[in-house]
């Protein structure tokens, strides 16, 4: 038996509510975990709130990451008692996910805690998280570096992707501009290690030429949309943008010379189907990187049964770091 928060569908309106389920009614999979934590995600706040199309069948158990325990395994990765961590492969889309106190997935989506982070502290971290240090690994990969010309910019700085990667950027030495359209998080970005607050309003515009002075000597943007076009004509030469999200929408509006004259580049992240070997390393580097203390101070950790709530709560863009959502709270 689980206790899971399982969505319906009746005439076209989704409906979520608590229910206790037997293990059969999990999907298939070689290895059981026992979930002790979830997070709450931009993304699944649209789920359960019946927005878009992002899940296609019904009865559904969202939440696209969570942290546990192995209970009973047949795949050769893992054995009975590891401790695990699942970020993407559509869980929580086309696959039950970690609202629920149990969860059965294929195996090779996992992948291993790293040792001294516990599993309360992994989906403190969680997709956005892993998000972030994927997009940080890009863009030192394309030269990155703390002793460049300019400041990291990071765009939707309040939120769970841009607090932490505002926070490991400034434990790594960088020079961090944290974009957000709140005041209020002024001072909580500031404790994360942000050196200059940027209103997201300066990117409402597109700047007056094709190329603007030189600013940013990477940029992490959440935002998509305009915006993100309006980022590039102040990179620094060489320097890149991750772009890893698309709330202000998929359209992309630019002009050339910023590649051509500054040889900028733009780097896709998707989370979702990376390769495992790249997975874990960056879990390891989160592991690593990652200051407790900045993370406790951006988490807070709330119940299942308070989900529907706090669902309604993101899509408005009113939640300020993390979501934890301890399954058996």
């Amino acid at each position: 038996m689980f206790t899971a928060l399982v969505l319906e569908q009746a005439d076209g309106k989704v409906t979520a509510g608590m229910q206790t389920l037997e293990d059969d009614r999990l999907p298939d999979g070689d290895v059981l975990v026992d979930v002790e934590y979830s997070t709450l995600n931009y993304k699944d706040g649209m789920i359960v709130n019946g927005l878009g199309r992002l899940v296609r069948d019904y009865p559904h158990v969202p939440g696209i990451d969570f942290a546990g325990v192995v209970a009973d395994s047949a795949s050769s990765l893992f054995k009975t008692g590891d401790r695990v961590v699942l970020n993407g492969w559509r869980v929580g889309e086309i696959h039950w996910g970690g609202f629920a106190t149990k969860a059965r997935v294929k195996g090779e989506w996992l992948v291993p805690l790293p040792d001294g982070l516990t599993t309360h502290e992994a989906m403190a971290i969680g997709t956005a998280g892993y998000t972030a240090m994927l997009a940080i690994m890009a863009l030192e990969e394309h030269g990155l570096k703390p002793e460049n010309k300019g400041e990291v910019l990071v765009t939707g700085a309040s939120g769970g992707v841009g607090s932490i990667a505002v926070a490991v950027l400034a434990n790594l030495g960088y020079r961090v501009a944290a974009s957000t359209g709140s005041a209020a998080s002024h001072d909580y970005l500031k404790g994360l290690g942000a050196t200059t607050i940027v209103d997201r309003a300066e990117f409402a515009e597109p700047p007056k030429g094709p190329l603007a002075s030189e600013k940013w000597s990477g940029i992490i943007d959440n935002v998509g949309g305009a915006p993100l076009g309006h980022m590039l004509p102040s990179l620094c030469y060489w320097g890149s943008c991750a772009s890893v999200g698309n709330t202000a929408g998929i359209q992309f509006t630019a002009n050339v010379l910023p590649f051509l004259l500054r040889g900028v580049n733009l780097l896709g992240i998707d989370s979702n189907t990376c390769p495992r070997e790249r997975r874990i390393a960056a879990w390891k580097r989160l592991a690593a990187e990652l200051p407790r203390d900045k993370l406790a101070a951006m988490t807070h950790t709330i119940g299942l049964t308070q989900v529907v709530d706090a669902a309604s709560t993101i899509l408005k863009g009113a939640v300020q770091g993390r979501t934890v959502i301890d399954t058996h709270g």
